[in-house]
């Protein structure tokens, strides 16, 4: 509703919209309203050369008219029923890439907004280890003062937890970074702060269909594929246009004036007047034979280039909707596998920890075992969130976003 994007797109598809209604006032007849008035000078007549003196004829010292014409096309060779045609075309194609721009900003929000969750979920899970890591650096000095463990062990604990409130603050401010980026996408302000409609990310399985299901789909509905077929639809209709360049033009006219003086016929008049007349009107553009050669076959040109581009269209929408469908699975694949990882990783800290305690293994162990769970955790979040934007971007391939 905000975007700055879209609403100048909208405006684009409303500025199109009305040109379909100008093409359409062409078929209207052309009514035009005229009138003058005049000084008229003295008419010397140069009888013996212009180097004598000239005798001066009597002329009427005003002159004036008043009048209406109108003139109503009735055949130019099919050129305002196209120009309709390619107005629709056009606006047509405008409300296609304004759809494409909107499935673009719908993907940039669902972007920015899963950006916010990854974080969120990455502060949640930070303060959770470091609640734990500062419960464990007590007990590791409960060792120390009784002589178990030594001094090194507890600088490496402190060290291990000055790190992680670091790492909790570069998450803050990304979280802070990709707020910001949402206001401004969904045109809120910057204090506005956006929270979860959810805490977890809820992932399907499987795709909801295969790869040529999803193929099919791109076919019918992708925005690419779309506007292309309506920019060769375009070339076509304006190489129609050139082509007709050379047909004639019929249109029926009528005009009414009053005029003073009666100047027009014989005998003249010093006198108002009133002459109206009607008829047909022909004509038959002969130099447009010639001249519209090399138009047409610019025209035609132009048509080819147009078509080879749908068709590399069509091969960059299968392209899109393959990257889109195998990383999607591959996203699907890598949350199950991050879920097993975080099963090991807690097994693997509880044994650690144990024997860490009871003086059978050294501290790098546990370190190195909690860093691998707290990895695992992180993993999972950003497994879940990779995976959903895949699945949004194989929507916004297929033309469903």
């Amino acid at each position: 509703m905000y975007n700055k994007q879209l609403q100048m797109q909208q405006l684009r598809v409303a500025g199109a919209q009305q040109q379909v209604k100008a093409a359409r006032d062409e078929r209207l007849p052309e009514i035009k309203a005229s009138g003058s008035y005049s000084r008229v000078s003295n008419l010397p007549m140069y009888e013996k050369g212009i180097f004598n003196a000239p005798t001066q004829f009597p002329v009427v010292h005003q002159s004036y008219s008043a009048g209406a014409d109108a003139y109503l096309n009735v055949y130019n060779g099919g050129k305002t029923s196209r120009e309709i045609i390619i107005k629709q075309t056009e606006s047509e194609l405008a409300a296609e890439q304004r759809n494409m721009t909107n499935a673009e900003i719908k993907y940039k929000a669902a972007a920015y907004y899963l950006d916010i969750y990854r974080y969120r979920m990455y502060e949640k899970v930070m303060l959770q280890d470091i609640r734990d890591r500062e419960k464990e650096l007590e007990e590791i000095r409960q060792l120390l003062k009784n002589g178990v463990v030594l001094k090194s062990d507890v600088l490496r604990a402190e060290l291990k937890l000055s790190r992680q409130k670091m790492t909790l603050l570069e998450i803050r401010n990304s979280l802070i970074i990709a707020n910001q980026r949402l206001n401004i996408m969904i045109g809120q302000p910057d204090s506005i702060d956006n929270h979860l409609a959810m805490d977890t990310l809820a992932m399907a399985a499987v795709p909801d269909k295969d790869y040529n299901g999803y193929l099919a789909e791109a076919y019918e509905h992708a925005f690419a594929f779309k506007i292309s077929e309506k920019e060769t639809a375009l070339s076509e209709l304006r190489l129609k246009a050139v082509k007709s360049n050379i047909l004639p033009k019929v249109g029926l006219f009528a005009e009414y004036s009053y005029a003073y003086p009666q100047i027009l016929f014989y005998p003249y008049a010093i006198s108002l007047y009133g002459l109206g007349q009607v008829g047909v009107k022909a004509g038959l553009p002969i130099s447009a034979l010639y001249q519209n050669k090399h138009k047409k076959e610019a025209a035609k040109i132009d048509l080819e280039r147009q078509e080879i581009e749908h068709a590399d269209t069509k091969d960059k929408v299968r392209e899109e909707v393959r990257a889109g469908y195998l990383r999607y699975t591959e996203a699907l694949e890598r949350i199950r596998v991050a879920q097993e990882n975080i099963l090991q990783a807690q097994e693997n800290f509880r044994i650690v920890n144990n024997t860490y305690f009871n003086q059978l293994s050294l501290l790098t162990d546990l370190l190195d075992a909690e860093t691998q769970l707290l990895q695992s955790r992180f993993d999972l979040t950003s497994a879940e969130v990779t995976a959903q934007l895949q699945y949004y971007q194989l929507l916004k391939a297929t033309g469903n976003l």
